[in-house]
């Protein structure tokens, strides 16, 4: 098996090419090695879990990745199946790249025979499969039954079909083709190769599709730490030093955003935005620039930048730049078509087909703007496209929904069109409120936010006479605030929707609840003013507020009922100060059972 080995050593080196940048690569050579997934992973939104856990890493357990594959001691043995998660844009794909060439080179896992690299982006293409076939679509070369062999997974988010363990049929025969869910079910559960060691990597909620009991090892890869973050724009601005510390300084006063910088993929978006709003802030011909602070903020500059073509590194060419600008909006409208019905599919890669049923040009998506937004991937039998981001699908189909309601008159959420008649913006802006309220993983969520940002006036002025018409919100606005508010007035538990909901008011620049509730903690004057509203808003500073940075302080105002309203929130706050309050014992039984909780983040309690 000799030469075999080293043909697919070097074709794999060859594959590797350059692609990686090294600077930002240090944070994957050692991963963080988890017990399973959390609730909050599980059941959450990636861009959620992060702001809550404010992108601090859950466990101090850490793994390098040359020790991934062994055994953690002498007297165990090394996993079969292991699981790596992180949030979308953290750097999975780059991890697996990294991981394959190190190992090509010869400087880790030299034990591996064989590592077949295979995407789920790939998977999507076959409709049925043989594990033989699978294993020689990896490497054609390969001898049957070989052992040592490393088999990566890489993307189970971007898979087209759940996966059923409960129902799936066994197949313990290698060369029987069958539907490529059941063969990965099958593959996993140890039916089919079992020799072979299995490496799956997925955003949380995905993972959690794997039984616990069947993952050997799971491993989570971090975010930025600072430094991580400081070297990271230096090396996006490598050019102007003096830019990329105004950026990062920009990014260090706004809490919000500093957390979500974390992830890289956010990062680099966030990063390119505020650093063409630094380069036109200057720009006498404008009225006053808008700061970027929310996230709406953040992508319509990063839109702009994108419709214009003016990209920091590329000077522009202001003859051409009218005709790209139309030729864009069009793009942006069947692209946004795209991503508003992948959102609700939960479809995140989209093949030939899928443009051509919305309607768009392929001619066309390589204008610069689209390198920016879509990235293709020429696979052996067909190309696959998806969005750079997760959070650019989520502005598209945000923006695609906000002009399609202006005219709309069937539910938009039903693809076939056919439903009880909905007239006027506001109609569909509820309807969108509701359904964002009733998703039980949080998946509408970022779509929501972006929504009622398209709706504030600093986020008008960004793209009016671009994407919106100039000062069309104003009559929306106040309603659109009251469906919010309405989302919240709920006796119950504050739940991820509520908070959500608050975040919605602050895209849209209706801060007021906030503020108050927020002066009212400073002064420590909260008693009495705890209503379920002001719950909702409370929970959502203890995510943002600097108030709440060092400690949380909730002495002399909690109550047996709103102590449980916020009870689910509490849990992530490090430290706590609960003196002064009428507590029974019942109360006490509900800080024990958070404090015994999965999820619980809290330090110290006084």
């Amino acid at each position: 098996a000799e030469p075999m080995v080293q043909k697919h050593v070097e074709s794999l080196q060859s594959s590797c090419g350059n692609g990686l940048e090294t600077g930002a690569l240090q944070r994957l050579t050692n991963l963080l090695l988890v017990e399973g997934l959390t609730d909050i992973q599980q059941k959450e939104h990636d861009i959620l879990q992060v702001e809550t856990t404010k992108g601090l890493p859950s466990t101090s357990k850490s793994i390098p990745l040359e020790k991934l594959f062994l055994p953690l001691s002498k007297l165990s043995i090394p996993p079969r199946i292991s699981v790596t998660v992180g949030a979308a844009g953290i750097g999975k794909s780059t991890l697996v790249k990294l991981f394959v060439c190190s190992w090509a080179k010869g400087e880790i896992s030299r034990d591996i025979l064989f590592v077949l690299p295979l995407t789920f982006k790939e998977l999507n293409t076959h409709e049925k499969l043989s594990a033989e076939r699978l294993l020689s679509s990896a490497c054609p070369h390969i001898p049957a039954g070989a052992a040592h062999t490393l088999l990566i997974l890489d993307g189970l988010d971007e898979f087209k079909t759940p996966l059923d363990f409960s129902n799936a049929a066994v197949c313990t025969d290698p060369k029987k083709e069958i539907q490529v869910d059941n063969l990965i079910t099958n593959i996993i559960r140890g039916n089919l190769l079992q020799e072979a060691s299995v490496w799956v990597t997925a955003r949380p909620a995905a993972a959690g599709q794997i039984p616990s009991g069947l993952v050997d090892r799971m491993t989570e890869i971090r975010g930025f730490g600072a430094a991580e973050m400081k070297d990271f724009l230096d090396h996006m601005f490598l050019d102007n030093r003096d830019l990329s510390s105004q950026v990062l300084q920009h990014i260090r006063a706004n809490r919000s955003l500093h957390v979500l910088c974390t992830i890289p993929g956010f990062c680099r978006i966030a990063g390119s935005s505020i650093a063409y709003f630094l380069k036109h802030s200057n720009d006498q011909s404008q009225e006053a620039p808008v700061v970027p602070r929310t996230l709406s903020e953040i992508y319509s500059y990063y839109f702009k930048m994108a419709l214009s073509g003016d990209w920091l590194e590329k000077p522009r060419e202001a003859l051409r730049i009218e005709q790209a600008v139309n030729t864009s909006k069009k793009l942006v409208g069947s692209l946004g078509r795209l991503a508003f019905y992948g959102l609700l599919r939960r479809k995140h890669v989209f093949y030939e087909q899928d443009m051509k049923a919305h309607g768009i040009d392929l001619s066309l998506l390589h204008s610069c703007l689209c390198t920016r937004l879509l990235l293709k991937e020429d696979l052996p039998a067909s190309t696959a496209y998806y969005f750079s981001h997760l959070t650019i699908q989520e502005f598209l189909a945000a923006l695609y929904y906000y002009t399609a309601a202006k005219r709309a008159i069937f539910d938009l959420f039903v693809e076939s069109g056919v439903s009880w008649p909905k007239l006027g913006f506001l109609s569909h802006f509820r309807n969108a409120a509701q359904r964002a309220l009733q998703a039980q993983d949080g998946q509408l969520d970022v779509f929501m936010r972006f929504l009622s940002g398209l709706l504030s006036p600093p986020v008008n002025r960004l793209l009016s006479g671009w994407l919106l018409l100039q000062d069309e919100q104003e009559g929306w606005r106040s309603q659109a605030v009251d469906a919010l508010q309405g989302c919240l007035q709920a006796e119950h538990a504050v739940s991820w929707r509520a908070v959500n909901a608050m975040r919605c008011l602050q895209e849209l620049q209706h801060s007021d609840t906030a503020q108050a509730v927020e002066e009212a903690l400073r002064s420590g004057t909260l008693a009495g003013m705890l209503t379920p509203i002001n719950c909702s808003a409370l929970a959502y500073l203890l995510q943002v507020s600097d108030v709440c940075l060092e400690e949380v302080n909730l002495s002399n105002c909690l109550t047996y009922n709103v102590c449980k309203r916020l009870l689910s929130q509490l849990l992530f706050c490090h430290s706590l100060r609960l003196d002064n309050n009428q507590f029974k014992d019942d109360v006490m039984e509900l800080l024990g059972s958070v404090l015994s909780g999965k999820d619980c983040q809290i330090q110290r309690l006084r």
